[in-house]
């Protein structure tokens, strides 16, 4: 390694599994030694003292790797898989990092969702990788002179949107220090087809679910019409949650409503006709209800991945958050369903491409269960069209209600 060791910074399922195989992998890369600073805080303090060229740790430990450090930093440079995770300025995360970023001689942030809510989300990850010297050394000044305020009450400003002309200049600024690479230059993979799978709630619980959709937006109005500010994720869970089949009510215990997406998940698996299925879903009580239904495994550690990759899983079941990025999940299928839509656009692209990878020799076919009428179908449909597209889903629902 150059001058010393390095540290890469990753997702916990990462930093546990893909770094060391990786590097087992390839014979350039084999003569290099590997110590993950994972586990308890001993096994932790234990692998520091490993000598190793390459020191992996998921990014939850890297405040407390940084404190136990001290005045001790002996990394040469720091790779952070998936700098995206750093688009926070006020996480603890960032704020330790930015504390010994100095004494980093070198660092790389990898990411193929660098914004996931638009271009402010580009500052702070900017930061890390030069200081500030780019896009100015405060979130303040950046927004001063990329963003106006798009959402207000009074002095309080909620949200910022690009003023004209202004991502163009932001990624003029960028030019010498970031490149993308799409993977459609370097690599030729066999595609994706995506299909929607559209399911209906029968005329009487429409009827109710739209009750409850009008009811639930109206308790996140505030005098004025808008929705008030922290309710809107509150708010869009619990319209996704009716149309996937259950609901949470306030003591977290979830109370069942249907059972549609249950039967058309389980005559999608069956019409796969055999090929292995990753099933991908939101709240933790569709995973309940799908166990109950479905034989399948979750895809929690090594030896899962392992095993799917082998082709010994048949279905597999995850949620986007443990598995969206950096796993290779290419080896053990080519099929995803998606039985809930997700709340983030960054977790759906990264999701996507597990199966999508370099080893894929099969056409990935992606399928969304979507209960038609309900909040399903705005959903999805505004992951596409922009960034931050479920706020935008939710104020477009909002229009719609006030409007009535």
């Amino acid at each position: 390694m150059e001058d010393g060791p390095w540290l890469v910074v990753a997702p916990k399922r990462v930093a546990e599994d893909t770094w060391s195989k990786e590097a087992a992998k390839w014979e350039h890369l084999q003569h290099l030694q590997v110590s993950k600073v994972m586990g308890t805080a001993r096994q932790r303090v234990a692998a520091l003292a490993v000598p190793a060229d390459l020191y992996v740790i998921n990014r939850e430990n890297l405040v407390w790797l940084i404190e136990y450090l001290g005045n001790r930093w002996p990394f040469t440079g720091v790779v952070l898989d998936e700098l995206s995770s750093f688009k926070s300025a006020q996480a603890k995360r960032w704020k330790a990092l930015r504390r010994v970023r100095g004494r980093i001689r070198r660092i790389i942030g990898l990411t193929g969702t660098p914004r996931p809510n638009g271009i402010e989300d580009l500052w702070s990850q900017v930061y890390l990788l030069d200081q500030g010297a780019r896009l100015g050394r405060t979130l303040g000044a950046f927004r001063a002179k990329y963003l106006v305020p798009e959402k207000m009450n009074g002095h309080i400003v909620y949200s910022y949107r690009p003023r004209d002309g202004a991502e163009a200049e932001v990624y003029s600024q960028l030019a010498d220090l970031c490149m993308s690479i799409r993977k459609e230059d370097v690599l030729q993979l066999p595609g994706q087809i995506y299909e929607d799978v559209t399911l209906r709630l029968p005329p009487a619980l429409l009827k109710k679910y739209k009750k409850f959709e009008r009811e639930a937006v109206l308790e996140c109005l505030d005098d004025n019409g808008e929705i008030i500010a922290g309710t809107a994720a509150t708010l869009r869970n619990k319209l996704l949650q009716f149309a996937n089949g259950a609901i949470y009510d306030m003591d977290k215990v979830a109370h069942h409503i249907h059972d549609i997406k249950l039967d058309a998940l389980e005559e999608l698996i069956e019409e796969a006709g055999g090929d292995p299925v990753l099933v991908l879903y939101s709240f933790r009580h569709d995973a309940d209800r799908i166990r109950q239904r479905i034989t399948c495994r979750s895809l929690d550690t090594s030896a899962d991945i392992d095993a799917w990759n082998r082709g010994e899983i048949p279905v597999a079941l995850a949620h986007p958050a443990s598995i969206g990025h950096g796993l290779n999940l290419q080896f053990g299928g080519h099929v995803t369903m998606w039985f809930g839509v997700p709340d983030s656009l960054e977790l759906y692209q990264q999701a996507n491409e597990r199966l999508n990878r370099p080893g894929q020799t099969q056409v990935c076919r992606v399928y969304h269960l979507l209960m038609e009428g309900t909040h399903d179908t705005r959903a999805l449909q505004n992951l596409g069209k922009k960034e931050n597209g479920q706020d935008a889903a939710i104020e477009a629902l909002r229009l719609e209600i006030v409007k009535e």
